[in-house]
């Protein structure tokens, strides 16, 4: 009883200090590539033929439209 036990104890203490290393890990990652590689700044949505910005929506077809045509040049 004591042998399993103890390795129950120390298998979840490996576990632990990996997921503790894991945790640290991804945390300095995040600040190194946050301070080091920001994000890029948006950019003014441009303008449809009546002036004004262009909806999700608006967006979303023209490149779905875009997706289509490629597809079809590639097949001919």
């Amino acid at each position: 009883m004591q042998q399993g036990l103890d390795i129950t104890l120390f298998g979840m203490g490996i576990v632990f200090t990996f997921l503790l290393v894991l945790v640290i890990c991804t945390t300095l990652m995040s600040r190194f590539v946050t301070r080091f590689f920001p994000e890029a700044e948006p950019v003014a949505p441009a303008v449809n033929a009546s002036g004004t910005p262009p909806t999700g929506d608006e967006r979303l077809k023209k490149i779905i439209k875009a997706a289509i045509e490629q597809h079809r040049n590639k097949r001919r």
